[in-house]
Protein backbone atom coordinates (compact mmCIF):
# COMPACT_ATOMS: atom_id res chain seq x y z
CA UNK A 1 0.00 0.00 0.00
CA UNK A 2 1.47 3.07 -0.89
CA UNK A 3 1.60 6.14 1.37
CA UNK A 4 2.02 10.03 0.75
CA UNK A 5 6.17 10.34 1.07
CA UNK A 6 6.19 7.09 -0.93
CA UNK A 7 8.76 8.02 -3.95
CA UNK A 8 9.71 4.72 -4.57
CA UNK A 9 7.57 1.63 -6.05
CA UNK A 10 5.05 -0.20 -3.71
CA UNK A 11 6.63 -3.85 -2.24
CA UNK A 12 6.69 -6.29 -4.79
CA UNK A 13 4.44 -9.38 -4.26
CA UNK A 14 5.16 -11.11 -7.60
CA UNK A 15 7.81 -12.46 -9.39
CA UNK A 16 6.87 -10.17 -12.59
CA UNK A 17 6.64 -7.08 -10.19
CA UNK A 18 10.19 -8.15 -8.61
CA UNK A 19 11.59 -8.35 -12.07
CA UNK A 20 10.50 -4.79 -13.14
CA UNK A 21 11.92 -2.91 -9.85
CA UNK A 22 15.38 -4.99 -10.75
CA UNK A 23 15.22 -3.35 -14.10
CA UNK A 24 14.33 -0.11 -12.60
CA UNK A 25 17.15 0.18 -10.90
CA UNK A 26 19.13 -1.42 -13.03
CA UNK A 27 18.23 1.64 -15.70
CA UNK A 28 18.76 4.22 -13.19
CA UNK A 29 22.59 3.17 -12.69
CA UNK A 30 22.85 3.35 -16.26
CA UNK A 31 21.20 6.89 -16.56
CA UNK A 32 23.60 7.72 -13.56
CA UNK A 33 26.43 6.32 -15.51
CA UNK A 34 25.61 8.53 -18.59
CA UNK A 35 24.90 11.52 -16.30
CA UNK A 36 28.02 11.21 -14.38
CA UNK A 37 29.80 11.25 -17.68
CA UNK A 38 28.61 14.01 -19.13
CA UNK A 39 28.77 15.91 -16.32
CA UNK A 40 32.53 14.66 -16.30
CA UNK A 41 33.17 16.09 -19.84
CA UNK A 42 31.40 19.39 -19.54
CA UNK A 43 33.35 20.17 -16.41
CA UNK A 44 36.63 19.04 -18.27
CA UNK A 45 35.37 21.46 -21.37
CA UNK A 46 35.01 24.40 -18.67
CA UNK A 47 38.31 23.75 -16.97
CA UNK A 48 40.60 22.63 -19.48
CA UNK A 49 42.56 24.21 -22.07
CA UNK A 50 40.35 22.74 -25.54
CA UNK A 51 43.35 21.17 -27.80
CA UNK A 52 42.96 18.65 -30.98
CA UNK A 53 46.32 17.39 -31.18
CA UNK A 54 46.37 14.72 -28.55
CA UNK A 55 42.95 12.84 -29.16
CA UNK A 56 42.24 11.39 -32.83
CA UNK A 57 38.92 12.07 -34.63
CA UNK A 58 38.31 8.88 -35.75
CA UNK A 59 38.84 7.66 -32.06
CA UNK A 60 36.03 9.75 -30.86
CA UNK A 61 33.79 8.83 -33.70
CA UNK A 62 34.17 5.40 -33.04
CA UNK A 63 33.64 5.96 -29.33
CA UNK A 64 30.28 7.96 -29.40
CA UNK A 65 29.42 5.38 -31.70
CA UNK A 66 29.85 2.41 -30.10
CA UNK A 67 29.24 3.14 -26.11
CA UNK A 68 25.54 4.36 -27.18
CA UNK A 69 25.15 1.02 -28.79
CA UNK A 70 26.00 -0.83 -25.89
CA UNK A 71 24.11 0.81 -23.82
CA UNK A 72 20.79 0.50 -25.66
CA UNK A 73 21.63 -3.75 -25.55
CA UNK A 74 22.56 -3.14 -21.85
CA UNK A 75 18.63 -1.65 -21.45
CA UNK A 76 17.34 -3.27 -24.65
CA UNK A 77 18.18 -7.30 -23.23
CA UNK A 78 16.52 -7.22 -19.96
CA UNK A 79 13.51 -4.91 -20.81
CA UNK A 80 12.74 -8.18 -23.42
CA UNK A 81 13.34 -10.97 -21.09
CA UNK A 82 11.10 -8.89 -19.02
CA UNK A 83 8.31 -8.66 -21.92
CA UNK A 84 8.57 -12.26 -22.99
CA UNK A 85 8.01 -13.52 -19.49
CA UNK A 86 5.14 -10.97 -18.97
CA UNK A 87 3.49 -12.28 -22.18
CA UNK A 88 3.49 -15.83 -21.65
CA UNK A 89 1.03 -17.58 -19.97
CA UNK A 90 0.71 -21.24 -19.78
CA UNK A 91 -1.28 -23.84 -18.02
CA UNK A 92 -3.02 -21.12 -15.27
CA UNK A 93 -4.14 -22.86 -12.44
CA UNK A 94 -7.31 -19.96 -12.01
CA UNK A 95 -9.08 -18.15 -14.91
CA UNK A 96 -10.34 -15.10 -13.83
CA UNK A 97 -12.53 -12.45 -16.00
CA UNK A 98 -12.98 -8.95 -15.32
CA UNK A 99 -15.01 -6.98 -16.77
CA UNK A 100 -15.37 -2.61 -17.05
CA UNK A 101 -18.36 -0.98 -16.42
CA UNK A 102 -19.12 2.51 -15.66
CA UNK A 103 -18.29 2.53 -12.59
CA UNK A 104 -17.58 -1.20 -11.24
CA UNK A 105 -16.07 -4.40 -11.89
CA UNK A 106 -17.59 -7.52 -12.34
CA UNK A 107 -15.91 -10.54 -12.09
CA UNK A 108 -16.25 -14.44 -13.40
CA UNK A 109 -14.33 -17.61 -12.35
CA UNK A 110 -14.62 -19.41 -15.36
CA UNK A 111 -13.32 -22.30 -13.89
CA UNK A 112 -16.13 -22.53 -11.22
CA UNK A 113 -19.60 -22.92 -11.59
CA UNK A 114 -22.08 -19.50 -11.42
CA UNK A 115 -19.51 -17.99 -9.05
CA UNK A 116 -20.00 -14.61 -10.49
CA UNK A 117 -20.51 -11.11 -8.27
CA UNK A 118 -19.89 -7.22 -8.71
CA UNK A 119 -17.38 -5.30 -7.31
CA UNK A 120 -18.66 -1.44 -6.14
CA UNK A 121 -16.29 0.84 -4.35
CA UNK A 122 -17.43 0.93 -0.73
CA UNK A 123 -19.09 4.83 -0.25
CA UNK A 124 -17.21 6.87 2.51
CA UNK A 125 -20.30 7.09 4.73
CA UNK A 126 -20.09 3.13 5.08
CA UNK A 127 -16.71 2.54 5.33
CA UNK A 128 -15.63 0.38 8.62
CA UNK A 129 -12.75 1.99 10.76
CA UNK A 130 -9.43 1.28 9.37
CA UNK A 131 -10.09 0.95 5.86
CA UNK A 132 -9.21 2.77 2.94
CA UNK A 133 -11.11 5.53 1.59
CA UNK A 134 -11.99 5.45 -2.23
CA UNK A 135 -10.04 2.27 -2.38
CA UNK A 136 -12.06 -0.51 -0.45
CA UNK A 137 -14.91 -2.28 -2.23
CA UNK A 138 -17.70 -4.49 -1.49
CA UNK A 139 -16.90 -7.78 -2.93
CA UNK A 140 -13.27 -8.21 -3.39
CA UNK A 141 -11.02 -10.59 -5.47
CA UNK A 142 -10.04 -13.75 -3.78
CA UNK A 143 -7.08 -15.66 -5.07
CA UNK A 144 -4.39 -18.57 -4.24
CA UNK A 145 -1.39 -18.33 -3.31
CA UNK A 146 1.66 -19.73 -5.31
CA UNK A 147 -1.19 -20.07 -8.13
CA UNK A 148 -0.34 -18.76 -11.52
CA UNK A 149 -4.03 -16.81 -11.86
CA UNK A 150 -4.96 -16.00 -15.59
CA UNK A 151 -6.82 -12.63 -15.79
CA UNK A 152 -8.91 -11.72 -18.94
CA UNK A 153 -10.00 -8.28 -19.38
CA UNK A 154 -12.41 -6.45 -21.33
CA UNK A 155 -15.05 -3.51 -21.16
CA UNK A 156 -18.84 -3.28 -21.49
CA UNK A 157 -19.24 0.52 -22.56
CA UNK A 158 -15.67 2.46 -22.35
CA UNK A 159 -12.13 2.24 -22.35
CA UNK A 160 -11.01 1.09 -18.86
CA UNK A 161 -7.66 -0.28 -17.49
CA UNK A 162 -7.11 -3.46 -14.57
CA UNK A 163 -4.14 -2.49 -12.81
CA UNK A 164 -2.94 -3.42 -9.50
CA UNK A 165 0.84 -2.18 -8.81
CA UNK A 166 1.73 -4.33 -6.15
CA UNK A 167 1.36 -7.68 -8.36
CA UNK A 168 3.05 -5.84 -11.33
CA UNK A 169 -0.35 -6.40 -13.63
CA UNK A 170 -1.96 -3.24 -15.68
CA UNK A 171 -3.99 -4.67 -18.98
CA UNK A 172 -6.39 -2.19 -20.81
CA UNK A 173 -10.24 -3.11 -20.69
CA UNK A 174 -11.58 -2.55 -24.33
CA UNK A 175 -15.54 -3.02 -25.41
CA UNK A 176 -15.52 -5.66 -28.02
CA UNK A 177 -12.01 -7.31 -27.20
CA UNK A 178 -10.26 -9.84 -24.88
CA UNK A 179 -6.81 -9.03 -23.28
CA UNK A 180 -5.37 -11.19 -20.71
CA UNK A 181 -2.62 -11.18 -18.52
CA UNK A 182 -1.14 -13.05 -15.29
CA UNK A 183 -0.11 -13.01 -11.80
CA UNK A 184 0.61 -15.37 -9.60
CA UNK A 185 1.06 -13.54 -5.56
CA UNK A 186 4.09 -14.74 -3.44
CA UNK A 187 2.50 -14.27 -0.58
CA UNK A 188 -0.87 -14.10 1.87
CA UNK A 189 -2.38 -10.31 1.61
CA UNK A 190 -4.74 -7.33 0.14
CA UNK A 191 -3.49 -6.11 -2.78
CA UNK A 192 -5.21 -2.33 -3.90
CA UNK A 193 -5.48 -1.10 -7.48
CA UNK A 194 -7.72 1.39 -9.22
CA UNK A 195 -8.82 1.51 -12.70
CA UNK A 196 -6.46 3.52 -15.01
CA UNK A 197 -7.43 4.50 -17.71
CA UNK A 198 -9.53 7.74 -17.63
CA UNK A 199 -13.61 6.65 -18.01
CA UNK A 200 -15.16 8.99 -17.23
CA UNK A 201 -16.83 11.03 -14.41
CA UNK A 202 -16.61 8.92 -12.04
CA UNK A 203 -13.42 7.08 -12.99
CA UNK A 204 -11.82 7.61 -9.51
CA UNK A 205 -14.28 5.30 -7.99
CA UNK A 206 -13.48 2.06 -9.53
CA UNK A 207 -11.01 0.39 -7.04
CA UNK A 208 -9.79 -2.94 -7.32
CA UNK A 209 -8.97 -5.24 -4.32
CA UNK A 210 -7.29 -8.26 -4.84
CA UNK A 211 -7.08 -10.43 -1.65
CA UNK A 212 -4.47 -13.42 -1.76
CA UNK A 213 -5.14 -16.48 0.49
CA UNK A 214 -3.73 -20.00 1.00
CA UNK A 215 -5.02 -22.62 -1.41
CA UNK A 216 -7.26 -23.98 1.83
CA UNK A 217 -8.58 -21.27 2.38
CA UNK A 218 -9.92 -20.63 -1.24
CA UNK A 219 -11.78 -23.54 -1.52
CA UNK A 220 -13.40 -22.86 1.31
CA UNK A 221 -14.65 -19.77 -0.04
CA UNK A 222 -15.68 -20.77 -3.60
CA UNK A 223 -17.44 -23.78 -2.08
CA UNK A 224 -19.33 -21.11 0.08
CA UNK A 225 -20.00 -19.09 -3.02
CA UNK A 226 -21.08 -21.47 -5.06
CA UNK A 227 -23.16 -23.76 -3.01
Amino acid sequence: MANHSQFGFQDASSPIMEELMQFHDHALMVALAICSLVLYILTLMLTEKLSSSSVDAQEIELVWTILPAVVLVMLALPSLRILYMMDEINEPDLTLKAIGHQWYWTYKYTDLKELTFDSYMVPTSDLPLGHFRLLEVDHRVIVPTESKVRVIVTADDVLHSWAVPSLGVKTDAIPGRLNQTAFLASRPGVYYGQCSEICGANHSFMPIVVEATPLANFENWSSLLSS
